[in-house]
Parts: C-alpha cells; sequence; structure tokens
C-alpha cells in the first residue's frame, strides 16, 4: 500500500466516521455519547458541522477516531481469549460493556 492510499484510506474512515457520529448524536444525544465515547461538547461540534465542513475535517492525514479499549481485560473479554472462565459470548460482551460505561462514567 503506498502513501496515496493510507491516506485516500483515512479520508474514508474519518468521513463515515463524522457521518455515523453526526447521525448518533442527532437520533439520541445521551446514547451516542455512551457510545462514541465523547464529551457532549464535542458532541454539539460534530453535530453542527455542515457536509463541506465534514468532507473538509475528514480530508487530514489523522485519523479523527481512537480505540477507547485500553486496557488487557476488555480486549479479552472482546475477544473472549479467556473462554476457560466464561463460557456464554452474550455474557462476556455484556461484562466488556459494562466496563467501558464504567470507564465512560469516571471521564465525564
Amino acid at each position: 500500500m503506498n502513501n496515496e492510499q493510507l491516506l485516500a484510506q483515512i479520508r474514508e474512515a474519518n468521513t463515515t466516521y463524522l457521518m455515523l457520529a453526526q447521525n448518533l448524536i442527532r437520533q439520541d444525544k445521551a446514547e451516542a455519547l455512551f457510545r462514541l465515547g465523547m464529551s457532549e461538547d464535542a458532541a454539539n461540534m460534530i453535530s453542527a458541522l455542515s457536509p463541506a465542513q465534514v468532507m473538509r475535517i475528514a480530508s487530514t492525514n489523522m485519523l479523527l477516531c481512537r480505540f477507547r479499549v485500553d486496557d488487557d481485560m476488555v480486549w479479552n473479554l472482546l475477544t473472549n481469549h479467556n473462554a476457560n472462565k466464561v463460557d456464554n459470548d452474550a455474557t462476556t460482551k455484556l461484562h466488556a460493556s459494562i466496563l467501558m460505561a464504567g470507564r465512560f462514567a469516571e471521564a465525564v
């Protein structure tokens, strides 16, 4: 993959993320804040962006979104690497969601 292809994929990911974020925020702001892991101020700014602004912001050479999962426990729950402890996939994902929700609440 050359540099131009990489930049095109970053632009596409940024555009998709911003459009998804706008849709979620406009449908249910509280749920969007939780699902996207962002502040209310950031949500207000994103929801107010015009299509031209979305395209301009998406054209940066850095990803706008980032991984919220930054500890081994949540990654192991999401990837089910510790299947011997919990056999039920739905329970494992629920546990990961609860942990992430707690961390979101701490950050807010």
